[in-house]
C-alpha cells in the first residue's frame, strides 16, 4: 500500500485526512512536526511527503530526501517561499503547492481588516473599555465609496478583494507584472509606486520572491498617501516591518492590518502564552495599538482546510503515481 507522511499535522486536519486515504487506498501517518533535516527519517519506508509550514526547509535536506527515494514534497499551503525550487530540481524533488483553495475567505479576511481599521474599531472598542462614550474627531471615519483602494497582485485573491471593494463604490487601483484585462472593475498602473500613491487602502496579494523582498520599505512607505490602511494577507517577507511599525508610529500609516510577519516560523501556530517573546520587532507589532496582528489566519475556514488537505495529498499521490502533477512548481 501507498504510504504518505503528514507532516505539520492539526488535530481538525486529521478526519478529512483519513477520509481521502480510505477513498484512495492509501495509508497516510500524521507527526506534529515540521518537515526539516532533522525529523526526515520520520520519512523511512514512505513514498511520499506532504506538509504545511512557513520556515525554511534546510539545504542539507534536499539531498538526504533524494537518497531516501522521497521525489516530492506537497506543500499544503498557496505560498512556497520555504523551498528551494532549483536546488529541489537538482535533487529530483517536485515541489508542488495548492494554488487556490478559498481565495474568497482572504478576500472577505482582507476587506473585514480593512473596514476594521477604516472605521476606527480598535481605537473604539479601547475607548469604550475605560467607559469613555464620547463622539470625537479621531475615531469618524469617511464612507469606502470616497475611497481609492489599491491591489497589489491582482490573482484570484487579489481580483476578488478588488471585487468586494468595488462593491462599496470605491475606486479600485491595482498593480501586478500579468495584468489581467477581464478585471473591468480595476485600474491598472504601471508600477507599486503608481499604485499607491493616492490609494486610501493599499491590500498586498504578491507571493514573495527575492525580487520584492522588503518591497515595502521607507522609501516605498513615503510614497503613500498620508492617513493610509495597509492589510497583508499574503506573505511577511515583502514587509519591512520595522519600517511598517515607523510608519504606523509617525502617522504616515493611519494603521495596518497584518497576517504574516517574515519572522512568525517560531510563533505562529504555537501557544506561546505565559512565555517570553525573544524578538523585540514581533513585540513591537503586538503591541502597537494601531497595527491589527493575526496569525496567518487569513484563509482558515472549513473550505479552505479541506481543500488544502486534499491538495496536498492528491499532488502527492500524482507524484508517486505518474512522476509529475498539475500543481508542480519547478
Amino acid at each position: 500500500m501507498t504510504r504518505i507522511k503528514f507532516f505539520g499535522t492539526r488535530d481538525y486536519e486529521k478526519d478529512m485526512a483519513l477520509n481521502w486515504a480510505k477513498e484512495n487506498d492509501v495509508e497516510v501517518s500524521f507527526s506534529d512536526d515540521f518537515l526539516s533535516y532533522d525529523t526526515l527519517d520520520q520519512l523511512e519506508g514512505f513514498d511520499g511527503v506532504t506538509t504545511m509550514q512557513f520556515g525554511k526547509l534546510e539545504p542539507e535536506a534536499y539531498p538526504k530526501l533524494e537518497e531516501m527515494g522521497i521525489k516530492q514534497i506537497a506543500q499544503r499551503t498557496a505560498g512556497f517561499d520555504m523551498y528551494d525550487l532549483e536546488l529541489a530540481k537538482k535533487h529530483g524533488i517536485i515541489v508542488s503547492n495548492v494554488p487556490s483553495y478559498s481565495p474568497e475567505t482572504i478576500a472577505e479576511y482582507s476587506v473585514a481588516a480593512a473596514l476594521n481599521l477604516v472605521r476606527h474599531f480598535p481605537q473604539i472598542e479601547k475607548r469604550v473599555q475605560d467607559y469613555n462614550f464620547t463622539w470625537k474627531a479621531p475615531i469618524m471615519s469617511k464612507p469606502v465609496k470616497n475611497m481609492t483602494v489599491a491591489i497589489i497582485g491582482t490573482g484570484r485573491i487579489g481580483a476578488l478583494t478588488g471585487e468586494l471593494f468595488a462593491g462599496f463604490g470605491a475606486k479600485v487601483v491595482g498593480y501586478d507584472l500579468y495584468p489581467n484585462d477581464s478585471l473591468d472593475f480595476l485600474e491598472y498602473k504601471d508600477s507599486i509606486e503608481e499604485a499607491v500613491k493616492d490609494a486610501d487602502i493599499v491590500s498586498l496579494h504578491m507571493p514573495a520572491t527575492k525580487e520584492n523582498h522588503h518591497a515595502f520599505n521607507k522609501e516605498m512607505f513615503d510614497k503613500f498617501k498620508d492617513g493610509a490602511v495597509l492589510v497583508n494577507a499574503a506573505r511577511g517577507a515583502m514587509i519591512d516591518t520595522e519600517a511598517m511599525i515607523d510608519a504606523v508610529d509617525s502617522g504616515k500609516l493611519l494603521g495596518a492590518a497584518v497576517d504574516t510577519y517574515e519572522f512568525e516560523m517560531p510563533y505562529f501556530t504555537f501557544d506561546w502564552s505565559g512565555k517570553e517573546l525573544e524578538n523585540d520587532t514581533f513585540k513591537r507589532l503586538i503591541e502597537n495599538e494601531k497595527i491589527q496582528l493575526t496569525p496567518h489566519i487569513a484563509f482558515f475556514s472549513d473550505e479552505a482546510v479541506r481543500n488544502l488537505v486534499e491538495g496536498g495529498l492528491n499532488a502527492a499521490l500524482n507524484v508517486i503515481n505518474t512522476g509529475d502533477t498539475p500543481t508542480r512548481l519547478n
